[in-house]
């Protein structure tokens, strides 16, 4: 039997984004490496007035864990004065480092962290190229790339 996981559970994207809709306390914490956010894009939630939290769980190209990511989540949680019962999404690129994070934070105290299992680009298609299976993009939802 497979064990619970360390953390709310895992979503998909759609569903995040209705969950977000839905809550406007809710916050999405996107994990990705500023390069990935420069270059892949970043998801847009200016239609429902939020904006995401960019935190890096890893830094490229060491791509070591930041041993500060808790505390710099915690941070910006409290900024939009989010709690520990505060639902929040956590996104990569194709949902192992959202885990991660997820997990951390409900190390940490935080109650309602989620996964979100698709991530921003989703698993590669038969060519090789990711955001065309599943995801953030692949969803069709709104996302901005600078």
């Amino acid at each position: 039997m497979a064990s619970e996981p360390a953390y709310a559970g895992d979503l998909p994207s759609t569903e995040v984004w209705k969950a977000l809709q839905e809550d406007k306390t809710a916050v999405l914490v996107d994990v990705r490496t500023r390069a990935e956010w420069t270059f892949v894009g970043i998801p847009d939630l200016s239609g429902i007035g939020n904006t995401p939290v960019l935190i890096e769980w890893q830094s490229y190209p060491a791509m070591d864990v930041d041993p500060g990511f808790v505390d710099n989540v915690r941070a910006a949680l409290a900024e939009r004065n989010a709690g520990p019962d505060t639902p929040v999404y956590f996104l990569c690129r194709s949902g192992a480092r959202s885990r991660s994070a997820a997990t951390a934070l409900t190390q940490a105290g935080y109650t309602a962290c989620f996964n979100i299992s698709d991530g921003f680009e989703g698993p590669c298609d038969d060519l090789s190229h990711r955001g065309q299976v599943s995801g953030w993009k692949a969803a069709g939802l709104p996302w901005v790339q600078s």
